[in-house]
């Protein structure tokens, strides 16, 4: 019987690095980088990416339910004929053969030639937790990739990296731990979710260990700090933590850098299924696509038509070095953003994007305006007394069919007015009334699940209960 694949036999780190450039190389990539050259290297990819993707059964029976064979689509010029996927055909995958699905497209190998697998989930935030296979080349691409955003945000040797990424069966601190560790100089703590290790431990550890960085998402960030100060730490001196990388979106990074003794807040954007797409670069001015490795749409909410650059519209992704295990080409992550026009401040020859600016599955209409409920608590900051958590609950009245948010707003303390500013300052900055109402700190813990998930829920939809 002839000896399976394992994870090592199939990845040559040396390659790697070589295709992906990343340090000092990727910057001379970047700075070196033009419209040109990055759609020959994208085409040379893409048609490594269509060949896989042809074998699978879940792009056969995609593209065909489409009218698209084999040989209609020759080249970049021609995607846009394929059709988006998102979620909802994942699940569909799933349905038609559980427990995986058929996307991954393993049974397209030749018996004894199929990679080995890494298997994850999601977090489950819009939905039930869905399988994640990855192939050790893609993943050891997605880890090179993410080590390279580090890099250009300042983290190497000498740093001690805290990272908040929830483990268990969910991706994301497994895939932070790997990135950290293989491509990154720095020391990695493995905190985890303040279910995984408590946060007043978490502060604690960071104390002792040194933590000179924080990685994870804003919203918890921006608890750790309060539960520092809780913990009689004094930030500065007790813990000095100089990056900050992670998921901000609308964020107010400038509001988070200030509870961190003034470190240096970064951004990126990525979900589980392509791993880092786009983050901030030393200039602070948009998240640079790594091009190299993802070809990026921006659609139209309603049909994921390409819109111009600067309309904010679905993020629709392309993972080019994809080529093993479940190829993705043009998946609707319904995450919202734009593309900024014009070249950086760096010269470097990458597009940007401007980052998460909502979810438009999670998007609310009122009164023909578009709420993104993660929107919301950037501009809540901007009142004093805001204590940094908060929910929306969409309800219908059954009488008049009226879609109306209601915001639960978590406040330092009570005054006469307050949910009347709160309300205000929505209206002028929404163009929509919304209803707030007022919380204690910690009261909306049970419905955001803040101290169990490293994503924070931030709408619950009741309109069809």
């Amino acid at each position: 019987m002839a000896e399976a694949l394992t994870f090592y036999d199939v990845v040559d780190p040396k390659a790697l690095k070589r295709d992906y450039p990343i340090g000092a190389a990727f910057e001379t990539f970047a700075k070196a980088a033009t419209p040109d050259s990055l759609r020959r290297l994208q085409e040379q990819r893409f048609q490594l990416l269509l060949a896989r993707a042809w074998k699978t059964a879940f792009y056969q029976r995609l593209w065909g339910a489409a009218g698209i064979e084999p040989g209609d689509i020759k080249s970049l010029e021609d995607l846009p004929k394929l059709p988006t996927f998102g979620k909802a055909e994942i699940v569909d995958s799933i349905a038609r053969h559980q427990p995986f699905g058929d996307f991954a497209g393993l049974d397209s190998y030749a018996p004894g030639q199929a990679p080995p697998v890494i298997f994850h989930t999601t977090s489950g935030t819009t939905g039930t937790p869905q399988p994640l296979l990855f192939g050790p080349k893609s993943r050891e691409v997605q880890n090179l990739l993410l080590g390279r955003l580090y890099r250009m945000q300042g983290l190497g040797a000498g740093d001690v990296a805290h990272s908040v990424y929830g483990h268990g069966m969910i991706n994301g601190g497994h895939y932070i731990r790997e990135a950290v560790t293989r491509f990154t100089a720095a020391t990695f703590m493995s905190a985890g979710t303040g279910v995984e290790t408590r946060s007043a431990q978490q502060v604690q550890l960071m104390k002792a260990f040194g933590a000179t960085a924080i990685l994870g998402f804003a919203d918890y960030v921006r608890k750790l700090a309060e539960v520092a100060a809780e913990e009689g730490l004094v930030i500065g001196e007790d813990i000095r933590v100089r990056i900050i990388s992670g998921q901000f979106g609308r964020e107010n990074k400038g509001a988070v850098s200030a509870l961190w003794g003034g470190a240096a807040c970064y951004d990126w954007y990525g979900v589980g299924d392509t791993g880092v797409i786009a983050g901030e670069g030393p200039d602070q001015n948009g998240l640079y696509v790594f091009e190299d490795a993802h070809l990026v749409e921006v659609g139209d909410l309603d049909h994921a038509r390409p819109l111009p650059d600067g309309e904010a519209g679905d993020l629709i992704v392309t993972c080019l070095f994809k080529d093993d295990v479940y190829p993705i080409i043009r998946f609707n992550t319904h995450d919202v953003t734009r593309i900024i026009p014009g070249r950086s401040s760096l010269g470097w020859g990458l597009r940007r994007i401007e980052g998460f600016l909502g979810r438009s599955d999670n998007m609310v209409k009122l009164r023909g305006i578009n709420v993104f409920p993660q929107a919301i608590g950037p501009i809540l900051s901007e009142i004093e007394a805001y204590a940094g958590e908060y929910v929306c609950r969409a309800v219908r009245d059954p009488g008049s069919s009226r879609d109306d948010l209601v915001v639960l707003v978590e406040v330092r303390r009570e005054e006469a007015g307050l949910s009347e500013r709160f309300a205000a300052l929505l209206r002028q900055r929404l163009g929509v009334d919304l209803i707030v109402r007022l919380a204690a700190p910690g009261a909306t813990a049970p419905l955001t699940q803040i101290d169990r998930r490293q994503k924070p829920i931030r709408l619950i939809d009741e309109r069809h209960r």
